[in-house]
């Protein structure tokens, strides 16, 4: 049985930001736009938390809740050189890690409890966690929460079961897992966001227990609901290897986003940060990828080539939001009712941008090299931390 460790970053961006501002511990902070300014919350702390403050809500909105709370812009120059240092301290575990966004990753630990002291496998990979979370804080001055399951969904519930700054073994077998599930509301499942919630109420559905004692079958909830309020799930740690056969950013949102703005806002920071990446190597991609996951955990793929192999944050924010718009057009219908998780990627690489030998430069070339010229250039000013 495949042992799963799932780390989430205690209120990451804030955790960072009190490394340098240490006399703002203790009070309520907003990540985000200002209180004055149209823009959203990144992220806050829990004392903002406390006062109904949510990541994605207009800055506004937040301090009309919380007027005393402390608005800071995001650094994101200093957020990733922190994610670097805590997955790098992720693969001194196991070499199977996924990172699900720059304070959230699955890892695959099944191979790697042995080396720590234990009778059982449960001790041992407690004791990898408490491992783990500890060099998290020492090294990055920041803490994690963890939870160590049978497969992913339940290793996510589980780090979420006794945040901030705490680890959670779940039940490993059949029973014990729906025994421990059975009282947790449905929305705690991954398959299930506020319209399902909302749905399933009128029938008197509202816990994991609700939905066990329908079982597999009934006309009210699918299978694959019921499955999940089980704790059943086939899905495994997606880590890449060292040879990228694509690069890729997704971003999971704290709840459902209804926005169609806010997810194409979210897209297209996904898109740059893709391609601040993709740049650090001399290649091409010749196909970009989009990836939606709705409120129901439905995940649809969108791919389409570029017209020529491109690398420059241009190209790739403009095909970027045309997958957008062709599933979610503006004004239009979609599939979703909201979305839960986006994602951007390129893929089908090239060393070359297959211009091939001319005497001169066609317009396109030309229009392409200027492109390439302004994205490094600002490359360069990101690594000065003159851009976020």
């Amino acid at each position: 049985m495949a042992i799963i460790l799932h780390v989430d970053m205690d209120a990451f961006f804030a955790s960072v930001e009190l490394l340098a501002h240490p006399e703002w511990r203790g009070k309520p902070l907003v990540i985000g736009s200002g209180p004055h300014e149209r823009g959203v919350v990144s992220t806050c702390s829990y004392e903002a938390r406390k006062f109904g403050v949510r990541s994605a809500m207009p800055s506004r909105t937040a301090y009309q809740l919380c007027p005393h709370a402390i608005f800071v812009p995001p650094h994101m120059k200093e957020y990733s050189r922190v994610s670097k240092m805590a997955f790098e301290v992720f693969s001194h575990y196991t070499p199977y890690v996924e990172g699900v966004s720059v304070d959230e990753a699955f890892m695959d630990i099944t191979g790697s409890v042995h080396l720590f002291d234990g009778e059982t496998d449960a001790e041992r990979a407690v004791a990898l966690g408490e491992a783990l979370r500890a060099e998290i804080k020492r090294v990055c001055g920041v803490t994690c929460s963890v939870g160590i399951a049978p497969n992913r969904l339940l290793a996510k519930i589980g780090s979420e079961h006794h945040k901030p700054d705490g680890l959670t073994l779940m039940p490993f077998e059949a029973a014990a897992i729906a025994k421990f599930l059975a009282p947790l509301p449905v929305g705690t499942l991954w398959g299930a966001g506020k319209k399902t919630v909302e749905a399933l109420k009128p029938y008197g559905i509202t816990t994991c227990g609700d939905i066990q004692r329908l079982g597999r079958g009934n006309p009210i909830v699918p299978d694959s609901l019921v499955d999940m309020a089980f704790g059943l799930s086939d899905d495994h740690v997606q880590w890449e290897e060292s040879d990228e056969k694509s690069v890729s950013h997704e971003h999971t949102f704290s709840e459902d986003e209804t926005n169609r703005d806010a997810v194409r806002e979210r897209l297209i920071r996904l898109a740059a940060e893709v391609g601040h990446r993709f740049r650090r190597e001399e290649r091409w991609a010749r196909t970009a990828k989009l990836k939606l996951r709705d409120a129901d955990f439905r995940t649809v793929s969108r791919q389409m080539p570029f017209s020529r192999p491109a690398r420059d944050d241009i190209s790739f924010r403009e095909a970027a939001l045309a997958l957008f718009d062709l599933e979610w057009p503006a004004g239009g219908s979609r599939r979703h009712t909201s979305v839960r998780l986006v994602g951007f990627g390129v893929t089908n690489f090239t060393s070359s941008p297959d211009d091939g030998p001319m005497l001169f430069e066609d317009a396109e070339t030309t229009s392409r090299k200027k492109r390439e010229k302004l994205s490094e250039a600002l490359d360069r000013l990101r690594g000065k931390g003159l851009m976020r």
